[in-house]
């Protein structure tokens, strides 16, 4: 039979529980906002100081988790990302959903995947109000009212702001036909 666990420590904000009171302090920083740990390269600030020395990295470029089993000899700077990446390897896809079945190896693309069944679009255009289910639909749709073309044609210079777009430009340089 399961026991019920009492946490000790609470937080006063959404009522979480925890087990220790480093875990509640460190939980409280999401309520104040707080992000003392500074990146000098770039200026992101973290609540933690583990999160700014795996961001340091990205500067650095250092990457000392490899995957053996890619023969490219894939690299990444969290073992997180390697555990993700391993996943490839393995055909694990712990995340399910309850709707249709369909299987995911990350906890985020089943999140994403749901808003099909639930139709929701938390990603808004404050520009004209159209919604999305998908944050990069927001940022493709925004270069709309930016005018922002970042992918340019090697051949004639010519800019687009999808990458699609650019790819079916290129063909008319090739000849070749989709």
């Amino acid at each position: 039979m399961w026991e019920l666990f009492i946490l000790p420590f609470s937080c006063g904000n959404c009522g979480k529980g925890f087990s220790q009171k480093l875990n509640l302090t460190r939980h409280m920083k999401i309520h104040t906002g707080k992000k003392p740990f500074s990146c000098v390269n770039c200026g992101k600030s973290f609540n933690r100081k583990q999160n700014l020395t795996q961001h340091m990295m990205i500067h650095t470029g250092e990457k000392p988790f490899s995957c053996g089993n890619c023969g490219k000899g894939f690299r990444f700077s969290q073992k997180l990302n390697l555990t993700r990446h391993m996943m490839i390897h393995t055909g694990e896809k712990p995340f399910s959903c309850g709707n249709c079945g369909k299987s995911f190896s990350q906890k985020h693309a089943l999140t994403q995947h749901m808003r099909i069944h639930t139709g929701e679009k938390p990603f808004s255009c404050v520009n004209c109000g159209k919604s999305f289910s998908h944050k990069v639909n927001l940022t493709q749709h925004m270069r709309i009212h930016t005018g922002e073309k970042p992918f340019s044609c090697g051949n004639c210079g010519k800019s687009f702001n999808l990458k699609p777009t650019l790819t079916r430009h290129m063909m008319s340089h090739t000849g070749e036909k989709p």
